[in-house]
């Protein structure tokens, strides 16, 4: 795939965006919704509204916000690749919307809740996040790190159920680590590492998945089958995806939308031919 100097979008392939039907831009900014027969939709599955947030004493309105005055929402089915530069904002976007940075202004729903007043473990039935960077859990198999995936939804003494222990056999198979299901996890390439932690995070069959940079340390094929995996668990189990990339041509196969960040601002958020011309992209990347 190419970007054209015309300002076309990128090409996509016959089969990849799916599209969506509800959320912003096409429900206002909000991305509320009303029925022709008058009856409330149900709430976006994430919703961030004016959203600013900030480390430390960095105070809103300087250059060292990383986020500042965001407004989106994602709907079950929505794989969103959220694109830009180094220092864009896009790792803080993802720890808003997981709900590990309270904003210093705005609001973060999930499910039409607001995320600041639900409990911890609440959110972690929901929400499932695969970091940038994964610590290393020595001295445990493969097999007990996605294991570790269903404790949100175990009781206090975290026993293993017979279902639990299919989740996990299923998430292996799914991502091709069954046969090093055994090894201890500080014995893998980075690569492998990146794997199992996605594979822990569908093994807590979160309804809203967010990855920073999955692709990062695969080799091309297992590039392609992790956003096959994606794309496919988005469609089967409407999971709301969030996923930070740079690979622009992978954003423009798999993506149903795409949101473009520059300087901690949304500077683009819709449709892969809309979002994704060569002027756009030029402003976000120079």
């Amino acid at each position: 795939a190419m970007l054209r100097t015309d300002g076309a979008s990128l090409p996509l392939r016959n089969n990849a965006p799916l599209e969506s039907v509800k959320g912003f831009p096409h429900g206002g900014p909000g991305g509320a919704e009303v029925s022709v027969n008058g009856a409330v939709p149900a709430p976006p599955a994430l919703l961030l509204e004016s959203v600013t947030a900030a480390y430390g004493t960095a105070q809103p309105g300087g250059q060292d916000v990383p986020l500042e005055g965001v407004t989106l929402s994602l709907e079950g089915g929505d794989l969103l690749a959220v694109l830009g530069p180094n220092g864009a904002g896009k790792s803080t976007l993802l720890r808003v919307m997981g709900g590990m940075l309270a904003p210093r202004r705005g609001r973060v729903s999930l499910f039409g809740q607001d995320m600041a007043h639900l409990p911890r473990q609440a959110v972690a039935q929901k929400v499932a996040v695969v970091a940038q960077h994964n610590a290393v859990a020595f001295g445990f198999s493969v097999h007990d790190v996605v294991l570790m995936g269903r404790a949100p939804h175990q009781e206090g003494w975290l026993r293993a159920t017979p279902h639990d222990l299919a989740v996990v056999e299923d998430c292996l198979r799914r991502c091709d680590l069954v046969h090093l299901a055994k090894r201890r996890v500080e014995e893998l390439s980075g690569g492998e590492q990146k794997r199992v932690a996605i594979a822990r995070a569908l093994a807590q069959h979160p309804k809203v998945l967010l990855l920073d940079e999955p692709a990062a340390f695969l080799d091309l094929r297992h590039q392609v089958e992790l956003c096959d995996l994606l794309a496919y668990e988005v469609e089967r189990a409407k999971i709301a995806c969030v996923v930070v990339m740079h690979d622009l041509t992978l954003s423009a196969q798999y993506a149903s939308r795409v949101a473009l960040l520059k300087g901690g601002r949304l500077i683009g958020l819709g449709k892969v031919e809309d979002v994704m011309t060569y002027r756009k992209l030029r402003d976000a990347f120079e």
